[in-house]
């Protein structure tokens, strides 16, 4: 993951994270030293008010509910306020879909 990071990088692209997913991906073992260095390269997007009422709104427009959804809900509205083009990478990819449609392409960690 790091490399695909980098890589996006030294295209010019901007890397975004919303910042819920810091939340989703540390563990007992995470090294913040590494994470911190990680996410300084980075733009961490938070979530405010409107950005949760607009990801409140995103499952139920394609069938789904509860908290299951509810980050990935957060990370697909903050895709989606993206300039476009767009690429999400996702280890969710069936859920992402039903978000997202077709207005982010996704790829498979």
């Amino acid at each position: 993951m790091v490399a695909v990071l980098a890589e996006g990088r030294s295209r010019g692209t901007e890397v975004v994270i919303s910042a819920l997913t810091i939340i989703e991906a540390v563990h007992a073992r995470t090294n913040q030293s590494r994470l911190s260095r990680l996410l300084s390269g980075l733009r961490v997007i938070p979530v405010g008010d409107e950005e949760a009422r607009a990801a409140s709104r995103l499952p139920a427009i394609v069938g789904l509910h509860g908290h299951k959804y509810a980050i990935d809900a957060a990370v697909a509205e903050a895709a989606l306020r993206q300039h476009r083009p767009v690429v999400m990478l996702t280890s969710d990819i069936d859920d992402m879909v039903k978000l997202c449609g077709d207005r982010v392409r996704l790829v498979a960690v």
